[in-house]
C-alpha cells in the first residue's frame, strides 16, 4: 500500500449520511425539479450535440448567459463543476503550500478542507455565541495571520445567518490578499455582495445552481469577479473540464428566472413557517437567511443526537450537526415541500413530546 501525503492523513472526506426515509431534508436541495419547459429545453440541445467533439473549453456562452444575468462582462465569470470545483480552483491559484487561508468558525466544513487538500495553512476566527462575527474578531484574523485567502460564507452554512455588508466592506479594508464570498444561497437572503465586486478590489463572489435553480444533479457552480483573476484561473483549470450537457443546462435555466424567484419566495414562506412552529418547541432556533434552519436542542429536553435518531425513526432525514465544533445539541433541516415540512414538524413535536416518565419520547 502506498501511503497518501503526510498532510491528508488526519483528514476525512466529506459526508452526509443516507438513510431510506420518506421525508429527507439534510441537504440542502430544493424541494421541487426544473420546470418541465425547462427539461424539454435542454433535451432538444443535447439533442444536437457533436458528441465526437470536445466541449467549448472556455464555456463561452454559459459565462456570456451569467454575466448578462448579473450586469458584468463574461470575462468576470468562472464556472465549473459545483461551486467546490470554483473554490478548489480559486485555491489552487492562490492558496497552496506556505500560504495560509482563513475562515469563521462555524462554517462551511470544505472551505478548510479544500484549502488543506491544497497543501495550505488554515486558520480559524472564532464566532459568538450567536454565531454572528465580531468585528473585532476579523481585526484580530488579519492582523496576526496576514491571510492569502479568507472565506465569508453569507448566508452562513450551516448557521444561516447573513452576514452584514460592513463586514464584507471591513475585510476587504483589513484583508491583505483574496477576499471570497460564498454565497451559495445568496437568493434567499436580502441583500449580495456582488455589488461590491470591481476590477480594482481582491474579492470574489461564488455561486451555486444547485439550490434554487433546482439543478443539484448537473454540479454547476460559478464566480464572478475581477477579470485580471478569472484570466489567472485558466492556469491550474484542466482543459474540457465543463461538459456539453452542463453548459446547455445552464444557459438554459438562466431563461426560467422567474420561475426561480418563485420557488424563493415559496421557500422563504415555509421557512418563515418552519421557524415560528419550532420557536413554540423546547429549542433554540437561530435566525435564517437561507433554505435551512438551525436549532439546538435545549438539554433539559434531550440531546441533539436523540432527536435526529428519532426524527430517522419517524423516516425524516435531516443534518446532525451535533458532533461539529461549537455545534453541541444542533441540528440542521432544509426547507422541503409544504407536505415535507409539516411532516418534520410533526414527527419533531412528537419525539419531543414528554413522555408519562418526564423523558422524551
Amino acid at each position: 500500500m502506498i501511503p497518501v501525503r503526510d498532510d491528508l492523513r488526519a483528514l476525512d472526506g466529506y459526508h452526509s449520511a443516507q438513510v431510506d426515509v420518506r421525508v429527507r431534508l439534510n441537504t440542502n436541495e430544493s424541494p421541487e425539479p426544473p420546470p418541465a419547459a425547462f427539461r424539454d429545453a435542454v433535451a432538444a440541445e443535447v439533442s444536437r450535440i457533436d458528441w465526437h467533439r470536445y466541449p467549448d473549453r472556455a464555456a463561452t456562452e454559459l459565462r456570456q448567459a451569467i454575466a448578462a444575468a448579473h450586469g458584468v462582462d463574461p470575462s468576470q465569470v468562472f464556472a465549473a463543476n459545483g461551486s467546490n470545483e470554483v473554490l478548489q480552483t480559486v485555491l489552487l491559484a492562490y492558496a497552496g503550500p506556505g500560504r495560509t487561508v482563513a475562515t469563521f468558525e462555524p462554517t462551511y466544513q470544505m472551505h478548510a478542507q479544500i484549502a488543506r487538500v491544497t497543501g495550505a495553512t488554515v486558520v480559524e476566527g472564532e464566532r459568538a455565541a450567536d454565531f454572528t462575527l465580531d468585528p473585532a474578531e476579523v481585526e484580530r484574523v488579519m492582523a496576526e495571520h496576514r491571510p492569502h485567502v479568507v472565506f465569508l460564507t453569507s448566508p452562513n452554512n450551516p448557521t444561516g445567518l447573513v452576514e452584514p455588508a460592513e463586514r464584507v466592506r471591513q475585510l476587504l479594508d483589513l484583508a491583505p490578499g483574496l477576499v471570497v464570498v460564498d454565497e451559495a444561497y445568496a437568493q434567499f437572503a436580502d441583500w449580495t455582495a456582488l455589488d461590491l465586486v470591481a476590477e480594482d478590489r481582491p474579492l470574489v463572489v461564488t455561486r451555486t445552481f444547485s439550490k434554487t435553480w433546482s439543478m443539484a444533479g448537473a454540479r454547476l457552480g460559478y464566480l464572478v469577479g475581477p477579470s485580471w483573476l478569472v484570466g489567472e484561473l485558466d492556469k491550474v483549470v484542466l482543459p474540457y473540464h465543463l461538459d456539453a450537457v452542463k453548459q446547455i443546462a445552464g444557459r438554459l435555466a438562466l431563461r426560467f428566472s422567474d420561475d426561480m424567484n418563485d420557488r424563493v419566495d415559496h421557500v422563504v414562506a415555509e421557512r418563515n413557517r418552519i421557524i415560528a412552529a419550532m420557536r413554540e418547541l423546547p429549542l433554540d432556533v437561530f435566525p435564517s437567511g437561507a433554505n435551512f434552519v438551525l436549532f439546538r436542542v435545549r438539554p433539559a429536553a434531550s440531546t441533539g443526537r436523540e432527536v435526529w435518531q428519532g426524527l430517522v425513526d419517524r423516516s425524516v432525514l435531516i443534518r446532525d450537526c451535533s458532533s461539529w465544533p461549537r455545534l453541541d445539541d444542533c441540528l440542521r433541516v432544509t426547507i422541503g415541500t409544504p407536505a415535507e415540512n409539516t411532516e418534520f414538524l410533526t414527527a419533531l413535536a412528537d419525539v419531543l413530546a414528554p413522555t408519562p416518565t418526564g423523558a422524551m419520547s
